[in-house]
Order: C-alpha cells, then structure tokens, then sequence
C-alpha cells in the first residue's frame, strides 16, 4: 500500500510532514521504544505516540534505528505531546523517511483496522500475479510471454531498452533517445517525454536494461517496479546460462595463449559453437571509470557491455587483459560488425564517467588463429585507450600510426626536435628549403630525378642539398634506418610543404 493511498483515506484526516507520498509500506507496527531496530524487519509503516521522546537528539536516534532496519513510513501521533516535534521533521528528512502526522482523534488501533484489510486485498492480489508468473515460467515462457503477461496483470504497457538503444521486448519509438534518458538520468524513476522509465536489476548502467512505461507512473511506481522485478527475474535465468558459455570461452581462450594442440583448440572452438571452417572475429574490450573505487571491473564491466551491443549474441569472458569474445561471422563482415559496436558505443558514451575501449581483430579462420587474434584485438584496444575510448579494428595498428601513438608526446618532439632543429635553423637563416627537400625525396622513394621534377629545380641542386643535410645532421640517407628516423620525424611534425 503507497502512502499517497492512506493519505487519501479522509476517515484518518492524515496530514504528509515530509517524504515521499508514493513509497510504499506491507505492514504496520506500534511502539513507543526508543531504540526498536530488533523488532523490525523492514517495509512496515510505525505508528509511534512519541513517549520516547525527552530532547531533541532523541529523534536522530529513533529515525536512524528506523532507517537502518528498513521502514518504509512513520507515523506519529500527537496525543502524548500535542505535536510533532520538529527535530523529528527534520530527522525524517535527512533519512529520506516519510513521516505522516496522525491527528489526536484517531487511535492507532482505529488506523490499523482500516488499514490492514487493504493491505491484506493487496497482498491477495500480488500472490495472486505471482503464482500466475510462476507457472508461466514452469510451462516455459520466453521474455517477451513473461512481458506481455505482466503488463497485461498490471495494466501498463511499454517496452525494455538496452543501454545501448535496443528494444528487447515491447514497443518504443525512439529507444536511442530511451537509452541515453536512462544513462545520464540523476535518479530513477525520471518521467522522459510520453514514459516514465525504471531500471532493470541493480547492474551497472553500461550493461543494464530500461524499463520504459507508457504514461506517467510518477504516483504509481510501484507498478513500474514490479514490471521490472519480473523483467530482471527472467534475465537472471538466463544469466545463469551465460555463465557457463563464458567458462568455455575462458577455458578456450587460456588454451590458445598456453600454445595447446590444434585438436584441443579445435574442439574447445566447436563447444564455442564456431565450426572449424568457419569465419569469425575476436573482440578484446574494457570499460574503465577513471576515479571510481566500487563496481565491477573494468574487463567484466566491458564485457557485459559487449554483450549487449551484440545483442546478447555472444558472450565475453573477462580476464586481466579485458574480457574477449569469439564472434561468428555469419551474417556480417568484420566491417559491418566494427559498424554495429561504434553505434552501440556511441550511445553508451553519453554516461558520464565511464569510457568504452573495444578491439577488433580481423576475420579468421580455425583454432589455430585464436592466439593470433586475441593478440591483435588486444592491440587494438589498447590503442582505443590511449584515444580515450571507441572502437579500432585491425586495420588501424598495423602502420607506424601506431607506433607514434604508443610513444609519449614530449618524447616524440623531443626527438622530432633533436633531428630536424639543424635543418630548420639553417632554412631560418640561409631562407633554404632544406627541411621540404627532405621531405619529397623521402616520399619520392629517393630518386633524385622524381624529387627534382617536384621542386622544379636541376638534379644536381637536390643533390647539393641532400648533401647538405647529411653534413649537418650526421646522418646517411643512403641507408634505410636513417631514411626511416627523418620519415617519422617528418610526420611527427609536419612541415609545411
């Protein structure tokens, strides 16, 4: 029963002090003991008449003993002291417990008498939702027979969202739009636009699901809550399952990196439900949240959040470097599903304080390939961190691109500084173009005639300055390992050409 309910019973003539009018209470309870926390259990709505109460500082010790046990509402009568104090107003406050002020005429024995038999039509009716969900799943119901039966009970239509913008069962029309209100919301329920939305579990957001109600259930939570009790109910089921299906993939992914025999990799790859001629692609992510100190992970969290941009289609196994996951290729190519986690990402980086790093390796082929693969994903989101977040596929490490990137900045100039400041002093002063020569005979593959054609000067002024930078710098661009210092040197600061 909400409190909202008892307020409107007119009988009681009942007045809100503070608090929430829509939490919600199971049972009532009176006493007048100063410290009652052994007596109480947690949900009940306590009736007390006060006569505890001596000073001030005993009301932050009765509300804190509430508090801790769990009570939903307190209601205080006034005929001990004529009032309700106002330190136990502001006590209420502080703890976040609804405090309802019950008037002199009304006995407590009058209120739990009006009060009881409502709670008892309620609880016929929840017992009654209850068995009817239960033999649901006993008779093998999906998500979305559990969903619809649910909210038919409770009158209330909607859908569930993944963080990532998915619809999992329902109806919504902008389920993006859903995903990123549930993202940066400051506190759930949060009425966005035509629905009122709720989470799914207590999980962290970048893996969770959202409840999106039709309407506005602001004054009816409790409606919403017990829709998403039953959604999180059936992903816990299925949740068990997953976690056997990461166990092979942690057990498959050990085995490649511990140099086991392709028969074993072959089989562990085929209990991954990836035939042995088949393509697939392995993803190596993480989710770091710079600064915080509860929570999951960042490899487990990443993998959960993987999870769900594919659409709970794989599973990822999260170990010390990231939780990896063996894709199958099946309908897509390593493009379209490098397409598929950016989009997902995307949507996931509207919450604050966590970033999604993801790797991608390319498409392979048999058991033997894992290793490989699980060295390249890993690569790959390395990179991504060091970009501070997204998604890098394979094709992007295997360049000097990333050998820079790995590479401290105030180390790469200081480098760059180090080889080319001889050249550019001398341009300053000589008003040369030592630095840009440099530059086109090295994309020139060294040919003086093509670097002269370039600069529309004679052959032989390229090769006086050539010469002239070798002099100054010390170096021998006829050898391969100086032609490749002055080439990074070159990108790193890009002169003009």
């Amino acid at each position: 029963m909400r409190i909202s309910d008892l307020l409107a019973i007119d009988d009681l003539r009942l007045r809100l002090l503070t608090g929430d009018p829509a939490r919600e209470f199971g049972t009532v309870h009176i006493t007048d003991l100063p410290e009652p926390g052994r007596y109480l259990s947690g949900g009940e709505l306590v009736l007390t008449g006060l006569m505890w109460w001596h000073a001030p500082e005993d009301s932050a010790r009765f509300v804190a003993a509430l508090a801790e046990s769990g009570v939903a509402a307190l209601g205080a009568g006034q005929a001990w002291l004529g009032h309700v104090p106002d330190d136990l107003v502001a006590a209420c406050a502080h703890a976040g417990l609804p405090l309802v002020e019950v008037p002199v005429e009304v006995s407590f024995r009058t209120l739990a008498e009006t009060v009881v038999p409502r709670l008892a039509g309620d609880m016929r009716d929840a017992l009654g939702r209850h068995r009817r969900l239960v033999a649901a799943i006993a008779e093998g119901a999906d998500l979305r027979e559990l969903f619809e039966l649910t909210a038919a009970e409770l009158g209330v239509t909607g859908a569930v969202v993944s963080a990532s913008g998915e619809v999992i069962v329902g109806a919504a029309d902008d389920p993006v739009g859903l995903a990123k209100a549930y993202l940066t919301a400051p506190r759930l329920p949060v009425r966005v636009g035509g629905h009122t939305i709720f989470a799914v579990g207590r999980g962290h957001r970048a893996a969770g699901w959202v409840l999106a109600c039709d309407g506005d259930l602001m004054d009816r939570a409790d409606l919403g809550y017990e829709l998403a009790a039953c959604v999180g109910l059936e992903r816990s089921r299925v949740e068990e399952g997953r976690r056997v299906e990461r166990r092979l993939t942690e057990q498959l992914i050990v085995a490649a990196l511990g140099e086991a025999g392709v028969a074993e990799l072959d089989a562990r790859l085929r209990t991954c439900g990836v035939d042995a001629a088949e393509p697939y692609a392995i993803v190596n992510v993480t989710a770091p949240r710079p600064g915080a100190t509860r929570g999951p992970d960042p490899a487990t969290l990443g993998g959960q959040a993987v999870e769900e941009l594919l659409g709970r289609q794989v599973v990822a196994a999260a170990g010390a470097d990231g939780a990896v996951a063996v894709v199958p290729l099946r309908a897509c190519t390593p493009a379209e599903l490098a397409d598929r986690l950016r989009a997902g990402a995307a949507v996931l980086a509207a919450l604050p304080g966590t970033r999604l790093c993801v790797g991608l390796s390319g498409a392979l082929t048999g058991a033997a390939a894992v290793k490989g693969g699980v060295e390249e994903a890993g690569h790959a989101r390395r990179l991504a961190e060091t970009r501070g977040g997204g998604v890098v596929t394979s094709d992007e490490i295997y360049t000097h691109a990333l050998l820079l990137a790995t590479v401290p900045g105030d180390v790469r100039r200081s480098f760059a500084a180090r080889l080319l400041s001889p050249l550019l002093d001398y341009d300053r002063r000589h008003q040369s173009e030592l630095v840009r020569t440099l530059g086109i005979y090295l994309d020139c593959a060294g040919s003086w005639n093509a670097c002269a054609e370039q600069l529309h000067v004679h052959v032989n002024t390229v090769r006086y300055r050539v010469r002239r930078i070798e002099e100054l710098t010390g170096r021998d661009l006829s050898t391969m390992a100086d032609r490749v210092d002055f080439f990074l040197a070159l990108r790193d600061t890009a002169p003009p050409r």
